[in-house]
């Protein structure tokens, strides 16, 4: 799977995504543009209409919303309000909050007025997520929000296949239930990008007994809970022994999975972060995200260094979650 077949799919829904950083980002702005003129999706910006279109004439023809301004105003802020009165919160509180422009954006989405958001150019994941957390919230009562990163290019190694690998931006160490969550999550995720025949792999630096640890044992465990919804999985395996099938005939010859994983579960966020980096910068793979997870409503996160292409890339699939939700 490439890219653009991602940016086919998402071209047909004419989904309409909000940019809360699109007053003060340069790569949002022209991420929108190319968005706009390619038909990827409807762009929503947030910020004053006078500065923005002073800054780039082309943005004339944009839906533009400032949030003080903005005609159902007194809508948003009872909604806040609604929403976090029972966390303390006033309604002079949520006047004031409502202007922020990741929580109106947020707000949007929570309201059906945007089909999803994409953010974190120019912020912390934290700022993307709590408002989402607040306002949006996980899908299951007690449940977890996690992320993944949609990793795809021209590699020798994983040819024309797209992987997920997931938790490398959210959940620092997450328990054996939590690790069970993120597994459904990502199953979801590979679901509404179009893919097919989810292969799971719960990694650890064991195969199957190999080594003994109390953070191996949370990996068994999760994948022994997961392995009940009848989806091909396998666990606990090492990098090796789930992506390379000479590798995994030698070390897990009866196992469920071939050395074909296409969703790669991470024990912790240190050991998913790093591979993913790693596939990124030596690997040559492009890698999409953090996307967000196991939410009523798609909010997206970006890397602070991420790319133009990566914004086009993160409205797509939001825009493809958002899809699979109304379904």
């Amino acid at each position: 799977m490439k890219g653009k077949d991602i940016l086919k799919r998402a071209k047909r829904l004419g989904k309409n995504i909000v940019f809360p950083e699109a007053g003060f980002s340069d790569r949002t702005i022209e991420a929108v543009k190319i968005i706009q003129k390619k038909g990827i999706a409807k762009p929503i910006l947030i910020g004053d209409e006078s500065a923005l279109v002073l800054r780039d004439k082309k943005l004339i023809n944009f839906q533009i919303i400032n949030p003080a301004t903005f005609p159902q105003r007194e809508e948003v802020v009872a909604r806040l309000y609604d929403k976090r009165k029972d966390k303390g919160m006033t309604i002079e509180q949520a006047q004031q909050l409502s202007l922020d422009p990741y929580y109106f954006a947020t707000l949007l989405v929570d309201m059906g007025l945007a089909d999803g958001m994409v953010a974190g150019a120019e912020n912390s994941t934290a700022n993307t997520v709590r408002p989402a957390l607040q306002i949006i919230k996980a899908k299951q009562k007690g449940g977890i929000v996690s992320s993944c990163f949609i990793m795809y290019g021209d590699n020798k190694f994983l040819g024309d296949k797209c992987i997920i690998l997931s938790d490398c931006g959210v959940m620092t160490h997450p328990n054996e239930d939590e690790l069970y969550q993120i597994a459904c999550h990502s199953v979801e995720t590979y679901k509404s990008l179009g893919l097919k025949d989810p292969k799971v792999a719960f990694l650890s630096f064991s195969t199957k007994g190999s080594a003994q640890d109390e953070s191996i044992d949370v990996v068994r465990g999760a994948y022994e809970k997961f392995k009940q919804l009848g989806i091909p999985c396998d666990g606990e395996l090492q990098f090796d022994a789930a992506m390379v099938p000479s590798v995994a005939n030698h070390k897990n010859p009866n196992g469920h999975i071939k050395g074909d994983a296409n969703i790669l579960i991470f024990p912790d966020l240190n050991s998913g972060n790093i591979c993913y980096k790693a596939m990124q910068y030596l690997g040559g793979l492009t890698a999409v995200g953090p996307i967000l997870q196991g939410l009523n409503k798609p909010i997206n996160d970006l890397s602070r260094g991420c790319s133009v292409e990566d914004i086009i890339m993160a409205t797509a699939i939001t825009a493809l979650q958002a899809n699979k939700e109304e379904k």
